[in-house]
C-alpha cells in the first residue's frame, strides 16, 4: 500500500509572525499523525521571508515532542552547508530522543543564494557531495574499533538516511548506494519519470535497503469545491511568482484571478514548477492522486500544501488523507516495491 506524508516548510503567512508558523506547524502534524499520515518532513532553506524552518533539526525536535508516532524528519538537510559531523551529532540526539521516530533526507543544492552561502561559509559546487554523504553514513553506522573520531551521539544509531534530489544525478547515487530516494517533483517536475527509471534500474541492494524505495513530493490545494481550491490555488501561485521575482515569499491571501498579476513568461514558468499539483474538490484529488500513481509507481506521497490560512490547510490535507486512504487501497502497482 502506497504511504502518504507531509512536507512542510514552516510558511509565514503575509500579516503573520513566524512564532505563529511554528504553532501551525505543530498543529498540522498532530492532525497528521491522527489521519495516519506516514512522515512529517521539515525543510532547510535559509534567508527566504516567508519561510521559517532554517533551524531544520531544532524544528524536527519541536515537532517530535509534541507527537507520538509520525515520524519527523528532514526534507532536507543541504549537507554541503554543514559538516557531517555535525549533523550526525544533532540526528544522533534527535534519535536519541525519540528513537525509531527520526528521518533524515540530504540534499546537495544550497538552499539559499550566493551571498547567504558566503556566510555560511560554504561554496555552492557540492562537487564533495558524494564524499560528504559517505562520512555521513559512516558517523552514523557503528563505531569501529580504534576509531578516534565517533558521533557523540550518532554513533550505532542508524538513522535512517534518504537522499534527495531534483535531478538524475541525485537518483543514480541513491541506487549506487542502495540508499531511499525522494523526488523533488513538488517543485522540479520535468526530471522525476527518468529519475525514478534510472533510480529504479540502477538500484543496488545494501545493508540500508534491499529493495529500491521512492518518495515523489506532490503540491496539494484541496477544498470542498473544485472552484473554491482553483481560488485557494493562488495562494502558491502568487508565493512561487514572487519567488522567481526574487521577492519574499510570505504566503498571501488567495485572489479572484490571476490575470495582470503575472506575464506569459512568469505564468509559463510559475505552471511549469506546479505540473503534478492535486488542486479541486475531493473528488477531483481522489482522481489526481490515482493518475498520479499509475503513471509514477511511488512507494509514497509526500504532500505539500501552502494555502492561505490554518482552517484551509488543515482541510487541504484531510481531504488528501481521505483521497489517499481510498486511492492506496483499491491500488494495484506494475512495478513490485519495496517498503
Amino acid at each position: 500500500m502506497t504511504r502518504f506524508s507531509v512536507l512542510d516548510l514552516a510558511p509565514v503567512r503575509s500579516g503573520g509572525a513566524i512564532a505563529e508558523a511554528f504553532r501551525n506547524s505543530l498543529d498540522l502534524a498532530q492532525h497528521a499523525e491522527a489521519w495516519g499520515f506516514t512522515r512529517f518532513w521539515l525543510a532547510e532553506h535559509h534567508n527566504m521571508p516567508g519561510i521559517a524552518s532554517a533551524a531544520t533539526a531544532v524544528l524536527i525536535g519541536h515537532i517530535a515532542g509534541g507527537t507520538s508516532t509520525i515520524r519527523v524528519g528532514s526534507g532536507g538537510i543541504m549537507l554541503p552547508n554543514h559538516a557531517p559531523l555535525i549533523i550526525a551529532e544533532q540526528f544522533g540526539t534527535l534519535d536519541t530522543l525519540y528513537p525509531g521516530r527520526i528521518d533524515l533526507g540530504v540534499g546537495r543544492a544550497p538552499g539559499t543564494d550566493g551571498l547567504t552561502a558566503y556566510a555560511m561559509r560554504r561554496g555552492l559546487n557540492g562537487d564533495d557531495f558524494p564524499q560528504q554523504l559517505a562520512e555521513l553514513l559512516a558517523y552514523l553506522g557503528p563505531a569501529q574499533p580504534g576509531q578516534r573520531l565517533q558521533a557523540v551521539p550518532g554513533a550505532g544509531t542508524n538513522v535512517p538516511v534518504w537522499l534527495l534530489g531534483s535531478s538524475t544525478f541525485s537518483a543514480q547515487l541513491a541506487a549506487n548506494l542502495g540508499l531511499p530516494f525522494a523526488f523533488a517533483s513538488h517543485f522540479a517536475p520535468e526530471l522525476l519519470l527518468p529519475a525514478l527509471r534510472i533510480y529504479r534500474s540502477s538500484f543496488r541492494p545494501s545493508r540500508f535497503l534491499e529493495r529500491s524505495y521512492a518518495i515523489a513530493g506532490v503540491p496539494l490545494v484541496a477544498a470542498r469545491t473544485d472552484a473554491e481550491a482553483q481560488r485557494l490555488a493562488t495562494s502558491p501561485l502568487l508565493r512561487h511568482l514572487r519567488l522567481i521575482r526574487g521577492e519574499p515569499i510570505f504566503t498571501p491571501p488567495p485572489v479572484d484571478s490571476m490575470d495582470g498579476l503575472w506575464n506569459e513568461a512568469e505564468q509559463a514558468m510559475v505552471e511549469s514548477r506546479l505540473g503534478v499539483a492535486v488542486i479541486g474538490g475531493p473528488e477531483t484529488v481522489h482522481r489526481k492522486f490515482s493518475e498520479f500513481l499509475a503513471a509514477t509507481d511511488v512507494d509514497e506521497i509526500i504532500i505539500t500544501s501552502d494555502v492561505y490560512g490554518q482552517t484551509a490547510r488543515l482541510e487541504s490535507f484531510e481531504i488528501a488523507a481521505d483521497a489517499m486512504k481510498q486511492v492506496t487501497a483499491a491500488f494495484t502497482p506494475s512495478f513490485t516495491r519495496g517498503g
